[in-house]
């Protein structure tokens, strides 16, 4: 007897029917911890409920929405209610929530939270910390998965931006137990060996507990002590990690890593060019501004006239000379005139001028004779004339 197949689609619609039928999945009131959370924005919001051993999928309507009081977020341990039903398409079972109450936070939130106060308190997230970013490194380190589109974006935009930029990939697991050590281990190595100018210790998105490597304490402690600037590329751009608040800079995907890491050549080439035009306009104006002083001092009568300035002193020395001759003449004149005032008036009160009248000086010894007292008989004495000296005796 031949056995006739069925589609897949059958199948799937055989599954949510005898799900439909179900009594017991009509109405659940499931206990979990929110991961992987997105809220479209359509309105209705998408994320898995889990539990240490398992997880399904859950989907809340926009309609069903309006009833929370508090912002779902990963991590969060909830109590929903709803439905099981198979989503015929994709052949998969989710939970389709009519109400949801808040449980709780979920353990690895309450990690990540008392990790965060910890490191911050300790100074690890002060910005005096962060190093800066090189602006031309010749080699770029990255920490991520050997496999999958992170590597694959980070090699895309750096070698777009800059051809000649050298890549060193050291493959790390982003993921699961040992993860954290292992990237911590590679940020060390990075650092011993020399073997980057600048890190970037990236993976794609996930869940709180899918990214928890980069929120363990090894690896933010080995962000702090590294010598190379790091660039934190961890999950999407709503995704925050300890890794990320360590980091010497925060990239919201990989891809905007690679961009901050790699200096665009194109951009560089057309400041360069502008440098260029602006500094050629600058000369220009100088030796344009430099050719006017030159045309205006060899204008100038320095140039014209070289011995102008000789002139002008000779004229100045000319007239010195006229004043200086001028005020001489007048001070021999002034001296003449005062010489003949003297004489005149030494001439009046002049002996001589007294003798030649008549009179007489009558000297004994040298001395003059004003009193006949200074006289005796038989003293020897001398009469000065006008015309000359005679000696005589008093009797």
């Amino acid at each position: 007897m031949k056995i006739e197949p069925i589609s897949v689609s059958e199948l799937n619609r055989y599954i949510k029917d005898r799900v439909a039928e179900d009594e017991y999945l009509k109405s659940v009131f499931v206990r979990g911890e929110i991961s992987n959370f997105k809220h479209h924005y359509t309105g209705h919001m998408y994320f898995t409920l889990k539990d240490e051993n398992s997880l399904i999928k859950c989907i809340m309507f926009k309609s069903s929405t309006a009833t929370l009081n508090f912002v779902p977020k990963d991590g969060m341990k909830v109590n929903v209610l709803g439905n099981v039903a198979v989503f015929e398409r994709d052949g998969v079972y989710q939970i389709y929530c009519k109400a949801m109450q808040e449980d709780g936070v979920g353990d690895l939130y309450t990690k990540f939270k008392e990790l965060k106060n910890k490191l911050e308190a300790e100074g690890l997230f002060n910005e005096e910390h962060k190093k800066k970013i090189p602006m031309m490194p010749k080699i770029i380190g990255v920490l991520t998965s050997n496999t999958g589109a992170v590597i694959r974006d980070i090699i895309n935009v750096s070698t777009r931006r800059n051809p000649n930029c050298y890549i060193r990939l050291l493959p790390v697991p982003v993921q699961g137990t040992g993860a954290g050590e292992k990237i911590a281990d590679a940020i060390k190595l990075m650092n011993e060996k020399k073997l980057a100018d600048v890190l970037i210790v990236a993976r794609g998105g996930g869940s709180l507990e899918d990214l928890w490597p980069f929120n363990e304490e090894v690896v933010a402690r080995a962000i702090y002590d590294s010598e190379i600037p790091i660039i934190s590329a961890v999950g999407h751009e709503t995704d925050f990690t300890i890794a990320d608040f360590v980091a010497d800079l925060r990239a919201p995907t990989p891809s905007a890593a690679a961009e901050l890491a790699v200096t665009d050549i194109s951009d560089l080439e057309d400041r360069i060019y502008l440098y260029k035009n602006r500094l050629k306009l600058l000369l220009r104006k100088k030796v344009e501004i430099m050719r006017l002083r030159y045309e205006k001092c060899m204008a100038s009568k320095v140039f014209t006239e070289p011995d102008y300035k000789i002139k002008e002193y000779y004229l100045t020395i000319d007239k010195l000379l006229k004043n200086m001759n001028i005020l001489i003449n007048s001070k021999m004149k002034d001296f003449k005139i005062k010489m003949v005032q003297a004489t005149t008036r030494l001439d009046t009160i002049s002996p001589l001028k007294t003798l030649a009248r008549g009179y007489g000086i009558l000297e004994k010894d040298d001395i003059i004779i004003k009193s006949v007292k200074q006289l005796k008989k038989d003293d020897n004495v001398k009469f000065r004339l006008v015309d000359g000296e005679v000696k005589a005796k008093i009797i």
